[in-house]
């Protein structure tokens, strides 16, 4: 029988290609549970998600998902050390009140974390506040400033230096410029989004 297909977002196929078979997974703000449903049927993972949006949880359970309603500020401190092989929270870091916190214990729970973010260093939005003085609108932060659920403007040069400062160890690192996969070199200024894969010491 042929495993089904899954269109995911980039950041997330980057994230399903590099997560072994079998895998124990818990998805930190998992949407819909798109990336749950792929892990599940095309990897046979054991694959968990914690979403604060109810209908997005009512979307992931009717896709036979185990997801529960939750906020990854508070409510991660109530999984167990090393329960699951992976945790990923994916486009989510920006939204959140603490984000080192956030990552700390994503590093507690899970071997290997997953965080993926947009780039608020990427040419297209320095040239809206360099040009036109304005928060930008792009394909990726699509909200204008009064409704975004942005609060913290991370840039891939801001995370490498957390990264460098907290002593986490970065085992592999993506850049994507568009839909598109592009080098580290001028990633900063050139990638529109970063997926990095961070693991305990």
């Amino acid at each position: 029988m042929n495993k089904p297909e899954y269109k995911l977002r980039p950041d997330l196929a980057i994230i399903a290609h590099n997560i072994t078979a079998n895998a124990r997974v818990l998805d930190v703000g998992c949407g819909d549970g798109a990336l749950m449903a792929a892990l599940r049927d095309q990897k046979n993972s054991d694959a968990r998600g914690i979403e604060i949006d109810p209908a997005n949880v009512s979307a992931a359970v009717t896709r036979g998902l185990s997801v529960v309603q939750g906020d990854a500020d508070t409510d991660l401190s109530e999984y167990p050390d090393n329960s699951f092989d992976y945790a990923i929270l994916s486009q989510t870091l920006q939204t959140t009140h603490r984000p080192d916190i956030v990552i700390d214990n994503l590093l507690r729970i899970g071997k290997y974390a997953f965080v993926s973010f947009p780039n608020f260093a990427h040419w297209r939005v320095r040239l809206s506040l360099g040009f036109g003085g304005r928060m930008p609108v792009t394909r990726l932060i699509p909200e204008k400033w009064y409704n975004t659920p942005n609060i913290h403007h991370v840039t891939i040069d801001d995370f490498r230096a957390i990264v460098r400062e907290r002593q986490w160890i970065q085992e592999n690192q993506w850049f994507l410029s568009g839909d598109k996969q592009t080098s580290r070199a001028g990633a900063n200024i050139l990638a529109e989004h970063a997926v990095f894969l961070l693991k305990k010491d």
